[in-house]
């Protein structure tokens, strides 16, 4: 599988972005997907998930900002950011797993592939 994430961009807080992820491979809908982000000098964080069927998954902090959801008919799956805030300036990568445990669902370890990141910048 590989991915190809797009969409980020230089927007101001309380703005919004659109991220998508284009997936290869005729298995996606079979995959869970998840979002993660790095800021510099910070590790790589769960943002959110959605599983094969459908099943969401937030951080805390995005939650009730942040919404995630699949089209398996396109094989790409999105990352609708609102109320955009300075910290969530950071990396956004998108990635795919075969097997996703739910307790499991928010650790990077957990995923099989990853796209190539892009850099979402919120200025205040």
């Amino acid at each position: 599988v590989q991915l190809q994430a797009s969409g980020g961009g230089l927007v101001q807080a309380g703005g919004s972005l659109r991220l998508s992820c284009a997936a290869s491979g005729r298995t996606f809908r079979s995959y869970a997907m998840g979002w993660f982000r790095q800021a510099p000098g910070k590790e790589r964080e769960f943002v959110a998930a959605i599983r094969s069927g459908g099943s969401t998954y937030y951080a805390d902090s995005v939650k009730g900002r942040f919404t995630i959801s699949r089209d398996n008919a396109k094989n790409t799956v999105y990352l609708q950011m609102n109320s955009l805030e300075p910290e969530d300036t950071a990396v956004y990568y998108c990635s795919a797993a075969l097997r996703s445990i739910v307790s499991m669902i928010r650790i990077p370890s957990t995923y099989d592939y990853w796209g190539q990141g892009t850099q979402v910048t919120v200025s205040s």
